[in-house]
């Protein structure tokens, strides 16, 4: 009789789940997890965008000791003001024009003041606002590396309306056509991996307009273009160096062996050219100078920069060994040509990141989708340089001549003489 009752028992309980066995023994599929940013990229990435800020400082340093002690001031703060200014513009749109719309040409509005952005929206792997971040260190720095090549002859005011809309006509759809999927250049196949045509060719191209339009300093002789403090020149090309490999091995967007070999390359061509340049200057003027070491190197990093996610050890090296004769020649050239491009902007940027875009179809280890041959991959390298390099160009002169003709860019001969520092900011960058 136990025997029955247990077994009565037992159908009773088992008869809900032979009836409803689907419902009961079949839970609901779960809904597919959200996305979620990979924490070991994601740190990466901050800190690739703090080294990248770095840079801004270590160019202020480069810059300010490299002109006459009446304008080191005035020189430094064209990089400290770019911060605050193209700060706000990429803020309330530039990132939008540059990273938004399906136009192969320009961005839109979509993204304007980060619309639509919150901690849990993705780009790759990372927080999209760590993109924001670390793409709008780039927006800022390109426009600051401009100034070397107009430093101690521009009024504040038009250097700050320049630069903001530079960076909107110039840099924000540039940066579209080469890093957005819908680019024209990038859906060609442009390899330009952390920015040799976007940020240096483009500034290079800029300096080099708006030196032509603005003409020479006043008092051109020896004493014009002695720096004032080498010393800050040195250090400013090692902090832009350190803050380099943020630059470089960040523009993968994670950290992995495409990283790694993108910092190890921007190790390696800026000291290829700095003994190159060393041994260059020694053989021309039998001096190996400070200038000459800082020079070389800062001419190596602009040469890796397109191609540190794209070429080898060998390929860096060879990159390094070119890029110093070439920019070296470029910037004698200058004195023959008849600009004064102060500090050689165009010189080593222009000429450096021109090279680099170039010499990246010819060492890179892997061809850009849909590009069959490596001579059709410099073919559109070459096609990507005279592209960006003319539309710089243009857009630049006109911009300055704008500027100058209405609110004024180039400051008065008498102020010049005098110095900037004193005249612009009321201040000294020395007292003695």
């Amino acid at each position: 009789m136990n025997w029955t009752k247990r077994l009565l028992l037992l159908l009773t309980l088992l008869l809900p789940m032979v009836l409803f066995g689907q419902e009961a023994t079949a839970p609901a599929e779960a809904a597919p997890a959200a996305p979620v940013a990979d924490k070991a990229d994601t740190v990466w990435m901050v800190v690739a965008s703090a080294l990248v800020f770095f840079m801004i400082p270590g160019l202020a340093l480069f810059y300010g000791g490299l002109v006459r002690s009446k304008n080191v001031l005035s020189t430094m703060m064209h990089s400290f003001v770019a911060i605050l200014v193209l700060t706000l513009q990429w803020t309330i749109f530039g990132y939008s024009f540059a990273f938004s719309g399906t136009n192969p040409y320009f961005g839109n509005f979509d993204l304007a003041f980060l619309n639509g952005i919150d901690e849990n929206t993705l780009e790759a792997t990372i927080p999209k606002y760590v993109h924001f971040l670390f793409q709008g260190m780039f927006a800022l720095i390109t426009p600051a590396l401009i100034s070397g090549a107009i430093a101690e002859r521009v009024k504040l005011g038009g250097y700050v309306v320049f630069i903001f809309l530079w960076s909107t006509l110039v840099y924000d759809p540039v940066a579209h056509w080469v890093w957005a999927a819908d680019g024209w250049l990038f859906k060609m196949s442009a390899l330009d991996f952390a920015g040799g045509t976007v940020v240096h060719l483009l500034s290079g191209i800029a300096g080099l307009a708006a030196a032509i339009v603005l003409g020479k300093r006043k008092g051109e002789g020896p004493a014009l273009i002695a720096p004032n403090n080498l010393t800050y020149t040195l250090i400013g090309a090692g902090l832009l160096w350190f803050g380099w490999f943020g630059f470089n091995a960040g523009s993968g967007l994670a950290i992995n062996g495409l990283a790694a070999r993108a910092f190890l390359v921007t190790l390696i061509a800026p000291a290829a050219a700095g003994v190159a340049w060393l041994v260059i200057e020694y053989v021309h003027t039998k001096k190996a100078t400070a200038l000459g070491a800082a020079s070389g190197i800062v001419a190596g990093l602009v040469v890796i920069t397109p191609a540190s996610g794209f070429v080898g050890v060998q390929g860096a090296i060879i990159m390094g060994l070119l890029v110093s004769p070439v920019c070296y020649g470029a910037i004698l050239l200058k004195g023959k040509l008849g600009y004064d491009d102060s500090l050689d902007a165009f010189g080593i940027h222009g000429v450096g990141g021109a090279l680099g875009a170039v010499l990246t179809g010819v060492f890179t280890l892997s061809l850009g989708a849909g590009v069959a041959t490596k001579g059709d991959q410099i073919l559109v390298q070459v096609i990507s340089v005279v592209a960006t390099g003319a539309y710089s160009f243009v857009v630049s002169v006109i911009l300055v001549f704008l500027i100058d003709k209405t609110i004024g860019f180039r400051i008065s001969e008498e102020k010049e003489i005098t110095g900037l520092d004193s005249e612009i900011h009321g201040e000294k960058g020395y007292i003695l």
